[in-house]
């Protein structure tokens, strides 16, 4: 394995992780669960427009955490969560989910699981890979982010669920707690997302940052992460770019 090279300019530490943002940073959710959502409504004759549960579902994530992190639920793994929230996410759009068998709810509930990576995730991850101790540091659970690796072809070196540590992000003990288990200094690890709040949370603890855009992962007109809200280590555009800046690969030329 090739050593990284890569010293990180706000923790003036050479970078030997990089970890992940998943959901909207690795995979592309919405398309993904759109999809599912489709079928769904095609074997139960519904007219439900499949990216309006994609979407509604999606409100639902971060809210249905809050409780967790207060400290007023104690923790339970996020493919939990989903299954509770998608039955939220019916009944507001007006579609009661007693009116469906829980199989055919669980079955939709692992969309969560068959997201599609974006097309430049899994050749970026390879090349970062060679350099790099490569891996997500989502709120999924460990079961749920295993079997998205295997479904969209994910080159993960680790798997950290947050089922491991017990916390959602962007609590600091899921960044620190991370960093512990890979027995790495937070400033030797470097997490990329395309989410500034993640970002920030990461640079509190004392992790390197990378601004990777996703300007379409809440659909065409997305108003948020559209452009980096601090001064990140690195910001790009997609996984080509970051494997490009962390190896000092020269471009590609056409």
């Amino acid at each position: 394995m090739n050593h990284s090279t890569f010293v990180s300019p706000s923790t003036g530490r050479k970078v030997k992780a990089i970890l992940f943002d998943t959901f909207g940073t690795v995979v592309d959710w919405r398309t993904g669960v759109a999809r599912e959502a489709r079928m769904f409504a095609d074997k139960h004759g519904l007219t439900m427009e499949p990216f309006d549960l994609a979407d509604t579902w999606r409100a639902r994530y971060y809210p249905s955490m809050a409780p967790i992190r207060s400290g007023d639920r104690g923790y339970v793994p996020l493919d939990q969560l989903h299954f509770e929230n998608l039955k939220t996410a019916l009944a507001e759009l007006g579609l009661p989910p007693s009116e469906f068998p829980d199989d055919d709810l669980l079955e939709l509930t692992r969309a969560w699981e068959r997201l599609p990576a974006w097309p430049d995730s899994v050749e970026g991850l390879k090349r970062m890979k060679a350099r790099y101790i490569v891996g997500p540091l989502s709120n999924a659970n460990t079961a749920l982010l295993v079997s998205m690796a295997k479904s969209a072809g994910l080159p993960w070196d680790v798997v950290i669920g947050m089922d491991l540590l017990q916390v959602y992000k962007p609590d600091p003990a899921a960044y620190t707690g991370a960093a512990a288990l890979l027995r790495l200094h937070p400033g030797e690890i470097m997490l990329a997302a395309a989410h500034n709040y993640d970002l920030q949370a990461a640079r509190e603890t004392g992790m390197a940052t990378a601004f990777v855009r996703r300007a379409t992962e809440h659909g065409p007109e997305q108003t948020t992460d559209l452009a980096p809200a601090s001064d990140w280590d690195i910001c790009v555009e997609d996984f080509t770019q970051l494997a490009q800046s962390l190896s000092a690969e020269p471009a590609a030329t056409a």
